[in-house]
């Protein structure tokens, strides 16, 4: 069952101010309908005690008529709701209506007719055309009222309806930023055992070999692990933080490689400003050594440079390790699209020529 909606006339104060305007728009009906009747030619020389019997009687019957109408939508809110069967619920509550203003009226006659003592066992046709007059001008003040609080009740539920709409949309994104965040994290998580596994095996082989070289291996390698920790519940770092984890890091994959590879480094300074997931310049440059050879005779180039503000290329030269091909790029690019999309930045763009491999990364202008 359908839970009755407040509507305008549904307030007690409300209804209580709207009874004297039912009693003025009774009257000033009643004299349009015919304004040269003989109830107003004899309306200026009644006594006062006379008109007020009548302001009193009038006032009643306004308010029973609006208390009727008022209890009728109420009651068929709860049975016959106007979304079920919308033209069923206005005939039947019209219909309603208009028996509780016969029966109303009925009443009035007979209250009238008990205090003057009339005999209107044969009406006049003054009293007759009175008589439909005072029913025309009720059935309109009931209907004005059924008017009033059907489009207070639609509007109300109107109103629910768009409230409950905008609750959904919020929880929905809610829960969609929770998987989000979720998501991140679950991403985020790939890169410690990678990043450790690779730096910790370059570590062991340098102390034996190099102790002095293996000591300041260490630091750099604690900073870029410092770098990680701190960074690893952001979603998003400035190019600036990024590139100087990227000078220690390199410095770990120089040791680690040797003359094999070599790095251009030439951002822009605006560019430093911008942000990008964090790890991410990592992630390319460990790609880009998984699936190319690294020797000293033909070393690795990887470039990382700005083509204008918003766009960061890593770019390396192409020497494919036999049986390697770019389809298979490990956690890596796959990491970094996931990243991305998640949080709704520019997709890297990926350019391949038979010399090179070049990532385009869209910086983002803002924090996340």
């Amino acid at each position: 069952m359908e839970k009755t909606e407040n509507t305008f006339l549904s307030n007690k104060a409300k209804r209580l101010v709207f009874v004297p305007f039912a009693f003025v728009l009774f009257y000033l009906v009643s004299f349009l309908l015919d304004p040269y009747a003989k109830f107003w030619e004899e309306y200026s020389q009644r006594n006062f005690w006379n008109l007020l019997a009548e302001w009193c009687t009038s006032l009643v019957f306004c308010f029973l008529v609006s208390e009727a109408s008022i209890f009728i939508h109420a009651k068929l809110n709860k049975s016959l709701p106007w979304t079920d069967q919308t033209l069923k619920r206005l005939i039947v509550e019209a219909l309603f209506n208009m028996l509780a203003v016969m029966f109303i009226i009925f009443l009035n006659i007979v209250f009238i007719l008990s205090i003057e003592k009339e005999d209107l066992s044969t009406p006049s046709s003054e009293d007759i055309k009175n008589l439909m007059q005072w029913g025309v001008v009720s059935t309109m003040i009931s209907f004005m009222i059924i008017a009033i609080n059907t489009g207070s009740y639609l509007i109300s539920n109107w109103k629910n309806s768009e409230m409950k709409v905008t609750e959904h949309k919020l929880r929905e994104a809610e829960l969609k930023q929770a998987s989000v965040e979720a998501q991140l994290n679950s991403l985020k998580l790939q890169l410690d055992p990678h990043f450790i596994f690779n730096s910790l095996s370059i570590l062991s082989e340098l102390i034996l070999e190099d102790q002095q070289l293996g000591y300041e291996y260490s630091e750099r390698f604690s900073k870029v692990y410092r770098f990680l920790l701190v960074n690893s519940k952001k979603n998003t770092v400035s190019l600036e933080e990024e590139l100087k984890f990227l000078e220690s890091y390199i410095f770990l994959i120089k040791h680690r490689i040797g003359l094999g590879i070599t790095f251009d480094i030439n951002v822009s300074p605006q560019s430093k400003a911008l942000y990008l997931p964090p790890l991410t310049l990592q992630l390319l440059i460990e790609n880009a050594i998984k699936h190319n050879s690294t020797n000293k005779n033909n070393p690795l180039t990887i470039k990382v440079y700005t083509q204008e503000a918003q766009i960061l290329v890593v770019e390396n030269s192409l020497s494919l390790i036999e049986n390697k091909n770019l389809r298979s790029f490990g956690i890596g690019l796959p990491n970094i699209m996931s990243r991305f999309e998640l949080l709704k930045g520019k997709a890297p763009e990926i350019i391949k020529t038979p010399t090179t491999y070049k990532v385009l990364i869209h910086l983002m202008d803002y924090e996340q």
